[in-house]
């Protein structure tokens, strides 16, 4: 076999054992939205959120954005398209001209290490996850 045939060799094999490690990413992503949003059933979603209102915001790697509010609601956002791009040592960059983060908008994600930006996500809904009543 001559050196070209063995490096694709080498890369096909790489490139098969990637894909089952994306998709357990993705379950490991489901598995983490359900531990966060734990005791919480989920509301009507809505097309957008108060900017002022978010205490923070937690991504998901591969899968989804948490925005967490001052009143605790947390509301689970996953895009509509570049949510392969979410990484958790990413930093959302949002610019809205509106006091809301819309399901219309783009995050940029921005590595601060390569300081450079790695990816942008479509916004979806923002399905809320209010905290549970008290017992």
């Amino acid at each position: 076999m001559n050196r070209i045939s063995i490096k694709l060799l080498g890369a096909a094999l790489l490139a098969g054992l990637a894909m089952p490690a994306a998709a357990a990413g993705q379950r490991d992503g489901e598995a983490e939205i359900a531990k966060a949003v734990a005791g919480r059933t989920a509301g009507k979603p809505v097309d957008c959120i108060n900017l002022r209102d978010i205490r923070s915001s937690k991504i998901i790697d591969g899968t989804a954005i948490i925005y967490e509010m001052n009143n605790g609601v947390k509301y689970v956002n996953r895009p509509r398209s570049g949510a392969q791009t979410l990484d958790w040592t990413d930093v959302l960059v949002t610019e809205t001209t509106l006091s809301q983060l819309c399901r219309i908008d783009t995050v940029r994600l921005y590595d601060t290490g390569l300081r450079s930006v790695t990816g942008w996500v479509g916004l979806g809904d923002f399905v809320p996850y209010p905290k549970p009543p008290r017992s």
